[in-house]
């Protein structure tokens, strides 16, 4: 290896997103909800050259598998991501985002007004669009920092 090289160690359980969009890997960080408190091991490579993306970022979290909910949010800042779930260091399992038409439960309408920012107990519903989501019940469109909108979990 020369000295110009960077090398990031392999992973033996966990996930590797890879081909995030260049910039994203914070906000991959954001719908996990990594932020450094529970001591998880994340490896992070952010603008790395890419023959696909130009530009990508790769997130490896050891010990742990994504749910689909995850996936599907992911799916809406990164169209482009594989994810990869290792075990005993080997990947047993490879799989491409694909975009829901919905996603139910997983984002905070922004709009105040929208029923589900209320008291009620109504489930939040995006309809996924090719540049952002829209609110089903008040119409409201997010199209930038979506990862903003991810409700606790």
């Amino acid at each position: 290896m020369s000295d110009t090289e960077l090398r990031v160690s392999k992973i033996r359980n966990g996930t590797v997103i890879d081909h995030v969009t260049g910039g994203q890997a914070l906000n991959v960080l954001t719908i996990l909800d990594i932020d450094g408190s529970a001591g998880e091991q994340v490896s992070v490579g952010m603008n790395v050259p890419s023959g696909r993306l130009g530009r990508k970022d790769v997130v490896k979290v050891e010990d742990r598998e994504l749910s689909q909910s995850e996936v599907d949010v992911l799916s809406l800042i990164a169209p482009e991501a594989t994810i990869n779930i290792i075990r005993d260091y080997e990947v047993v399992e490879k799989l491409r985002v694909e975009r829901p038409d919905v996603v139910t439960g997983i984002l905070a309408c922004p709009n105040t007004n929208c029923i589900t920012s209320g008291s009620e107990p109504v489930e939040s519903r995006f309809e996924v669009l090719p540049d952002g989501v829209r609110c089903e019940y008040c119409g409201t469109i997010v199209r930038e920092q979506i990862a903003e909108h991810i409700e606790s979990q």
